[in-house]
């Protein structure tokens, strides 16, 4: 199911040629990721609390297509997929809102769920795999 979430991109965001620093392209993907996440109803702060579960990201990847400046104005869609039990992948396309059409920069992010105690792969919270279908 995919989810659009939209972003401002601030001064603090740029680097020295007034561009998007690349590293704040996944900060705002992760913002995105949270914001979903609420928005079907799933607590961070639950999740987290939960002691036997943690979801790292364990790959990630940004192409870069048109430079993003302060000011912008992006819509940033989401795709998440379940790969197998224990993790998902998050496809992630930034679009400036006044040209949705034109891609900006493409991302994804891979998750796998282990239990951080003994360092082992875990199957997915129910939740997580219920918010993937």
């Amino acid at each position: 199911m995919p989810f659009t979430h939209k972003r401002t991109v601030y001064l603090a965001d740029t680097d020295a040629a007034g561009v998007v620093y690349f590293a704040n392209v996944l900060v705002m993907c992760h913002e995105a990721y949270e914001t979903f996440l609420a928005t079907a109803g799933i607590s961070l702060k639950e999740l987290l609390s939960d002691r036997a579960i943690a979801l790292p990201i364990v790959h990630s990847t940004v192409d870069f297509l048109r430079p993003i400046f302060c000011g912008d104005q992006l819509l940033i869609e989401l795709n998440p997929q379940q790969l197998s039990d224990t993790e998902f992948e998050i496809d992630y396309n930034i679009r400036a809102t006044s040209s949705s059409k034109q891609c900006l920069a493409m991302a994804i992010t891979r998750h796998v769920c282990i239990n951080p105690i003994i360092r082992k792969r875990t199957k997915l919270p129910e939740t997580i795999v219920q918010w993937l279908a």
